[in-house]
């Protein structure tokens, strides 16, 4: 059974008290369990924290879902800049952002993607934690892949790379020309390097540029750009790009080949989608994703977290529906594009000069 705890305080906060009850009430309606204790094997924690003065919840396990909530009775200019930061040092994996400042609260979503969006409604409606559990579940019953398993076995005759990491190498460059590679907020800027350490070893957020891109080797052996590097300048093997060669179920974990010598990065934690396409599709011989949007193409209808396997079988469903599955484009809610192509100068070829820079959100 899924569980679920709070933890933080809720002292001289109006509002959350409110929205306390009413989606624990919720969580339980739908089968829920509630954690007094807070045991490692927790599915999701709700921290409320004072915005002055964040503090985080350390999850003891990698499969624990933190969702970081706040009540902010000053009116502010624009609710991501003033939520982001409160997120990142909670780190939580998604937050919840009550604007109390006028009469009726108003209640936002932000993601780590620095995707937000409002929820109809205030804590005093039923329907209105019926319009939260909705968003709140996929990130529930999520099962995230980010661990990776390293075998220093790459062949000499690969450390240096091959055609299609130099493609790959272009690639990167060629999302910066278009600039699409927005940078996050400065997350080592507004945490201690202890914890920003242990943000990236849980759920993988990168520092220098979002996106990533992918190139087929050969079966379902990929190389992909590593986690937290600059795309635009994509060039030592085992460091900017990884040779991806499986994934253990049992794990779960990435197997990735490196080379002997070199402490490698890990893996974007979008490796488990790009598997499981080059898995399911021989066809399909490039990939990229990037936080932006095009109009008109077909989309995931839930907001699943990255790095998970719901993720990757919500967009791999998606591919499968299409025409022509080695040159699709499809939109993940919230989020922003994956699109296949046949190597990566087609998928460039088709989506120049059609790409929206703001995702929608909704």
């Amino acid at each position: 059974m899924s569980t679920f705890s709070f933890v933080g305080h809720r002292q001289n906060a109006s509002w959350l008290e409110l929205f306390a009850s009413g989606i624990r009430r919720k969580m339980e309606s739908h089968g829920f369990a509630w954690d007094e204790e807070v045991k490692p094997d927790v599915q999701v924690v709700f921290n409320f924290v004072d915005p002055a003065s964040p503090r985080h919840f350390r999850r003891s396990g990698k499969g624990t879902f933190v969702v970081t909530v706040a009540e902010n009775d000053r009116p502010v200019d624009n609710v991501q800049s003033a939520a982001y930061p409160l997120l990142i040092r909670s780190l939580g994996n998604l937050m919840i952002y009550l604007d109390s400042s006028g009469s009726e609260p108003e209640t936002y979503f932000v993601t780590l993607e620095q995707g937000w969006y409002p929820i109809v409604g205030t804590p005093k409606q039923e329907s209105y934690f019926d319009r939260v559990f909705e968003r709140l579940r996929p990130l529930a019953t999520s099962r995230l892949v980010i661990d990776n398993i390293f075998h220093p076995d790459l062949p000499e005759s690969l450390w240096e790379g091959d055609e299609m990491t130099r493609s790959i190498h272009r690639a990167g460059k060629k999302l910066d020309q278009l600039d699409l590679l927005p940078a996050p907020f400065p997350i080592q800027e507004l945490l201690p390097p202890k914890d920003y350490r242990h943000i990236q070893r849980l759920y993988g957020i990168g520092g220098l540029s979002y996106g990533n891109l992918s190139s087929r080797k050969e079966g379902n052996r990929f190389w992909m750009s590593a986690r937290g590097v600059n795309k635009a300048n994509l060039h030592e093997i085992g460091r900017d790009m990884l040779l991806i060669k499986g994934f253990d179920h049992e794990a779960p974990a990435m197997k990735i080949s490196v080379p002997p010598h070199i402490e490698p990065k890990r893996a974007s934690v979008d490796a488990i989608e790009h598997w499981m396409i080059y898995t399911e599709h021989p066809e399909v011989g490039a990939i990229v994703h990037v936080h932006a949007w095009m109009e008109g193409v077909p989309s995931t209808e839930i907001n699943y977290p990255c790095g998970t396997v719901e993720l990757a079988e919500a967009v791999a469903e998606q591919i499968r529906k299409a025409e022509d599955p080695s040159r699709t484009v499809v939109g993940l809610k919230n989020h922003g594009l994956t699109i296949t192509g046949r190597d990566l100068d087609d998928i460039f070829e088709r989506i120049e000069g059609k790409i929206l820079p703001q995702v929608p959100m909704s």
